[in-house]
């Protein structure tokens, strides 16, 4: 391990609209990162590194406890005991379908759990999955993990529980996010438009919306748009967080230009590919949104692109201020984004330049933010104020 210090200045710069993945415009567009509002955090960090991963896309604490479970996208997953900096193997994963955007994906425990043992903790997974001919989709399965061995983990009657459906051909757009309503009756999940648009808008299908179940994958009751679905009209969901005050909130990818961060309501459709504030990849307009389009509105969107891999609601008091905003971790941006909330609207705050795609950012037990670089040879790192 080693231990830096980075000094978040702010400078102007050039930011190509973008998904993340080679699309781009001709980067005309000016952006100019913003500094952090006065008296608060002053984005020093004391940056310690904690190693690299092949690919990681998800990390999540077990809870009550210090180690960090890390996905890796080709389909293996390690778990690093923060406290020791011992690194544990993990058995049991599935055989996921690899390449492109897809692979293993979210991890995901619930907190009620803090108190179980290391050996009966229920444990969700996300990832793709082939189907017929040369077809895929995102699935999520649940199991029980496993720790009985100093230096080895197994995920024990791991199954699927739910299937994005329709399997389609290509390998983009899974979103496949987890998350479970603060009181743990519901799990949320982010099922993407897998790059075909059109069906973003037909509900007789979950591509392109995020459905609501219950926590052994069953339909939940209540539901307003067939037996699955809770919002439609979605593109390519990364990040789904819940804030302090039960809201869900997520964030998505556009084209080219119009990444959007929305709150989700019930039964509610997000436009895609209707509309979007972004344009094709070839040049092609898509009509903006407007007040009158019948269409829920992003609550803050970017052009051009900060390229989301995912977010989180901070609730801690170690970064001074931070607590209740929202940090987003950016590929394109190669920083994390800090958003501030304010009843139904926010606004961008503060970017935290890190020099490195960021796959994901979520909050430690103790307040700390541990970070994912993107990439084969991504880097774990734990964030402090410096």
């Amino acid at each position: 391990m080693r231990t830096s210090v980075l000094l978040a200045t702010l400078s102007p710069l050039v930011l190509l609209a973008s998904c993340g993945n080679g699309y781009s415009t001709d980067g005309t567009a000016e952006a100019v990162s913003t500094p952090s509002p006065d008296g608060d955090f002053d984005g020093t960090f004391a940056i310690t590194d904690h190693g690299e991963f092949a690919e990681p896309w998800a990390s999540a604490f077990i809870p009550g406890t210090k180690m960090l479970f890390v996905t890796e996208q080709a389909g293996t997953a390690k778990i690093v005991d923060t406290a020791t900096g011992r690194l544990i193997t993990v058995s049991g994963l599935p055989e996921v379908d690899y390449g492109g955007q897809g692979g293993l994906g979210d991890v995901a425990f619930l907190p009620s759990q803090a108190s179980a043992t290391m050996s009966e903790r229920t444990i969700y997974l996300s990832w793709a999955e082939a189907g017929d001919g040369d077809t895929r989709g995102a699935v999520v399965g649940r199991g029980t993990l496993a720790c009985q061995e100093a230096d080895a983990c197994t995920i024990e009657g791991l199954s699927v529980i739910w299937r994005q459906a329709p399997k389609v051909t290509g390998r983009g757009h899974y979103s496949h996010r987890i998350a479970f309503s603060p009181d743990e009756s519901h799990m949320f999940i982010a099922s993407g438009d897998r790059q075909k648009l059109d069906p973003a808008q037909d509900t007789s299908n979950t591509l392109g919306t995020i459905v609501r179940l219950n926590l052994d994958g069953s339909p939940a009751a209540g539901n307003p748009v067939g037996a699955e679905i809770w919002s439609y009209g979605h593109r390519n969901i990364l990040g789904m967080d819940f804030d302090a005050a039960g809201r869900l909130w997520e964030i998505e990818h556009g084209p080219a230009g119009g990444d959007e961060l929305n709150l989700v309501q019930r039964g509610a459709n997000y436009g895609w590919p209707t509309r979007s504030d972004g344009d094709h990849y070839n040049g092609d307009d898509i009509p903006d949104h407007t007040a009158d389009d019948g269409f829920v509105k992003p609550v803050l969107g970017w052009t051009p692109v900060i390229a989301p891999g995912n977010m989180t609601f901070y609730s801690g008091d170690l970064f001074g201020g931070m607590a209740g905003d929202l940090l987003i971790s950016g590929l394109r941006t190669e920083a994390i984004v800090r958003v501030a909330i304010d009843g139904d609207t926010a606004t961008e705050v503060a970017r935290y330049p890190m020099d490195a795609r960021i796959r994901s950012v979520i909050e430690g037990p103790d307040g700390a933010l541990w970070v994912l670089e993107d990439g084969e040879q991504g880097r774990l790192l734990e964030l402090r104020p410096g």
